[in-house]
């Protein structure tokens, strides 16, 4: 079966998308960029090279990684934000490329969701990349009511992606996410239809 990259901006539905795909194709593998990004972070290595990189201020006293902290500070920084994705997205694309050779032979789906897959060249790794958009207004008012910024950061984090417009470009597919979820739903079973076909 295919490795299928599904990519978008912050808060287009990547996440939902997935979930509906994990609704028709229980037995699908699915990789979550995020999650191991989320994972990463507690391995003592990488801790270590999260404090050579950013100093102890993104640690609180006990030695835990203050989230936020780091957010913030590279969301403001993009040659912070640049060394943050050097000590993340290698490990990343390595676990995920080494589960979709894995899969390569499986009779199972195999999605990975990955929210930078064009900024770190992903899609090579990929047969097919569906992404996951939806109008601007809707994508900046779900980021506010996810995150409870302001709007100026929430415009700032939107910014800092490469524009959705270039991504729908390159994509094979593009599922459009504005309204309800039955419609996300949908679109998510008419393009398993097309790729058990293919």
């Amino acid at each position: 079966m295919p490795a299928i990259g599904i990519t978008g901006g912050i808060s287009t539905g990547k996440t939902s998308f997935c979930e509906c795909l994990h609704e028709i194709l229980p037995a699908g593998k699915f990789f979550d960029a995020d999650q191991v990004a989320h994972e990463l972070v507690e391995l003592e290595e990488v801790k270590q090279e999260l404090l050579r990189a950013f100093g102890p201020g993104i640690f609180s006293i006990d030695g835990r990684l203050n989230r936020d902290a780091l957010r913030a500070i590279v969301f403001q920084d993009a040659a912070k934000k640049s060394a943050l994705e050097q000590i993340l997205h290698p490990r990343i694309r390595r676990q995920w490329s080494a589960e979709a050779a894995t899969h390569r032979h499986s009779p199972d789906f195999f999605f990975a969701d990955i929210p930078l897959l064009y900024e770190t060249g992903g899609e090579t790794l990929c047969d097919r990349v569906v992404v996951v958009a939806c109008s601007p207004s809707i994508q900046l008012a779900r980021l506010l009511l996810r995150k409870g910024i302001t709007r100026d950061a929430a415009e700032e984090v939107i910014k800092s992606q490469m524009p959705l417009e270039e991504k729908i470009t390159r994509a094979n597919h593009v599922v459009w996410n504005n309204g309800e979820r039955s419609v996300l739903a949908e679109q998510a079973r008419s393009l398993v239809d097309l790729w058990r076909t293919r």
